[in-house]
């Protein structure tokens, strides 16, 4: 597992510096240019695909890249590196197989495309984020780290429950979602993935952790906007009081 590890390392640590410029890049972008899944599928973007296939295909390098990597980490047995392992592969199993099981009506297809540069994007996330994670002490900052990650998982796991009770099985149309977070923010679960993210990297304290957490904001924030005033289009009645991604602010 060493002669993979260190086959791997000069990619994964020039990894998080193409994430990094990624998110230069996709932050003022994505406030003029919606991605093109979920809500936002539209014409013009070729072939597409099931949405929970999407997903699994799309997500699963952050699940099996990053597992394999993380295990041959020679800091591995350091309580912190085994720690943040546990804690991105608690997110991302969920994330990878939980979540598209659990789409009511499959979802929306998604683009061959957006997949495709997802797989990309994980493929150079994970190993960075696998490859940089080091041995130290476990501190203040790492447990506060940790317990915003938890409070940005739970907020993501609810968000995503509330949404699915708005349809029965076999349903695809949307409604208003109301309750919990969603009282204060159209987007609460990208509020919760922002503070996952966030938290891991004040607990890891590496820079493709610190890239991450940046290319996380830059690609939800702008996505936030465009769900914020989809709403508001499609709903008369959506409520005015409701902020995109901030609550009282933003």
């Amino acid at each position: 597992m060493n002669g993979f590890f260190d086959a791997w390392a000069p990619f994964a640590r020039a990894a998080p510096t193409a994430v990094m410029l990624a998110a230069v890049v996709v932050f003022p972008l994505l406030f003029f240019v919606t991605a093109p899944y979920g809500r936002h599928q539209r014409r013009g973007w070729g072939p597409s695909m099931p949405a929970n296939l999407g997903w699994v295909i799309m997500e699963s390098p952050s699940v099996f890249l990053f597992g394999a990597l993380w295990w041959a980490n020679p800091d591995r047995s350091s309580p912190l590196v085994t720690l943040l392992g546990v804690v991105w592969l608690t997110h991302y199993v969920q994330r990878t197989f939980v979540f598209p099981l659990l789409m009511r009506g499959g979802g929306k297809p998604n683009a061959l495309v957006t997949v495709a540069m997802a797989v990309v994007f994980n493929l150079l996330n994970a190993s960075g984020n696998a490859v940089g994670l080091q041995a130290r002490p476990i501190d203040l900052a790492c447990v506060a780290g940790v317990a915003l990650w938890g409070c940005g998982f739970v907020m993501n796991l609810h968000a995503d429950a509330v949404l699915r009770g708005l349809r029965k099985p076999g349903e695809t149309s949307y409604a208003i979602p109301h309750g919990g977070t969603y009282r204060l923010v159209t987007s609460p679960n990208y509020l919760g993935e922002i503070l996952e993210w966030v938290g891991f990297a004040l607990a890891a304290r590496s820079w493709a952790s610190v890239a991450f957490a940046v290319f996380t904001i830059a690609n939800l924030a702008p996505r936030a906007r465009s769900h914020h005033r989809w709403y508001r289009e499609k709903f008369a009645d959506y409520p005015a009081s409701r902020k995109i991604l901030l609550p009282g602010l933003w």
